[in-house]
C-alpha cells in the first residue's frame, strides 16, 4: 500500500429485481473505482428459486467487483445456491460455513485492487437459524453470529472491543444485517475502514460515524448508489467524502425527497 492510497467505492443494496440500471451505473463509476453490492438483488428467496433472474443482466453490465450474500442470494439447497452464484458477481459471506465442504458457492473474504489501492472485503448475512440447530444438520450450512465471525476474520477476541490489525489491508464490511446491527459492529470494531450496509432499506445522505467507522446505506430498489472516498496510509483509513447519487431517479426527484425528509439523514 502506498503512503497515501486513495480508495473510491460505489455501493448498492436491496435492488430486489429492479432492472434497467446497469448501463447507467457503468457510466457513473469512474475508472479506478470499485463497485460492490450489499445483497438482496434477486427476486427469489432462501426457499423460492426463480430460474430466470433478469436483474443478473444489469449486474453484469455494471460490472460489480463483489456482492454480499443477502437473504435473496442465499438458498437452503446447495445446488440452487450454486446456480445463483454462477450468474452473479463474486459472492462474499464471512459468517456462513458449509459443513459438508461441497463445491464453493462464495468466498469468506475477497481482496480487490483498483487504481493502485487494495481493499479487503468481508460480508455478513443475517443468520437464518441458530448454530447447531436441526436445520444445520438438514442443509449443511452453519451460520456464525456476525460479531464472532468478524472477530475471527480480524483476529481479535470475540466479545472484546477490537480493531483491525494495522499491518492488514483496509477492511470494508458489506453488511446485510441492518442499520442497528451495523452500529453495534462499528462500536466494537473500530479499526474497520467502513461498513457499507443494507437489509433495512435506509438511505443515508451522509454516513453515520460510530467509533471512527463510517456507516453508509444507499437505500433500496436501485434509486441511489453510494460513493465513498477513503484515504489509507497503510496503518489507518479515514473518510474523505461521501455522496448518495441518483441512479433510477432524477436529480429533481432526489431534491424533492430531501425536502420532504423522506430519507434518513
Amino acid at each position: 500500500m502506498s503512503a497515501e492510497a486513495r480508495i473510491v467505492i460505489y455501493h448498492t443494496s436491496d435492488i430486489h429485481a429492479t432492472c434497467d440500471f446497469g448501463e447507467r451505473l457503468a457510466a457513473i463509476v469512474e475508472p479506478g473505482a470499485m463497485l460492490v453490492d450489499c445483497g438482496d438483488a434477486l427476486a427469489g428467496s432462501s426457499v423460492f428459486y426463480q430460474s430466470r433472474e433478469e436483474v443478473a443482466d444489469d449486474l453484469a453490465r455494471a460490472p460489480y467487483d463483489a456482492m454480499a450474500v443477502g437473504n435473496r442470494e442465499f438458498h437452503y439447497l446447495h445446488s440452487l445456491f450454486r446456480k445463483r452464484a454462477r450468474i452473479l458477481p463474486p459472492l462474499v459471506c464471512s459468517n456462513l460455513i458449509d459443513r459438508r465442504k461441497r463445491e464453493p458457492v462464495f468466498q469468506r473474504e475477497l481482496v480487490v485492487e483498483r487504481g493502485g489501492a487494495k481493499v479487503r472485503f468481508l460480508a455478513l448475512l443475517v443468520p437464518q437459524y441458530r448454530t447447531g440447530s436441526a436445520w444445520e444438520q438438514v442443509f449443511g450450512w452453519r451460520f456464525i453470529a456476525p460479531e464472532v465471525a468478524l472477530a475471527e476474520m480480524l483476529k481479535t477476541p470475540a466479545g472484546v472491543l477490537g480493531s483491525a490489525s494495522p499491518d492488514t489491508l483496509p477492511t470494508v464490511v458489506l453488511s446485510h444485517l441492518g442499520l442497528s446491527a451495523d452500529r453495534e459492529l462499528a462500536a466494537r470494531f473500530g479499526g474497520l475502514a467502513a461498513i457499507l450496509g443494507g437489509h433495512t432499506h435506509e438511505a443515508l445522505w451522509q454516513p453515520e460515524m460510530v467509533n471512527g467507522v463510517p456507516i453508509a446505506h444507499p437505500g433500496a430498489h436501485g434509486l441511489h448508489v453510494g460513493r465513498i472516498e477513503l484515504l489509507s496510509d497503510g496503518s489507518a483509513t479515514r473518510l474523505v467524502s461521501y455522496r448518495l447519487l441518483p441512479l433510477l431517479r432524477t436529480e429533481s426527484e432526489e431534491a424533492r425527497e430531501r425536502l420532504r425528509g423522506g430519507a434518513h439523514a
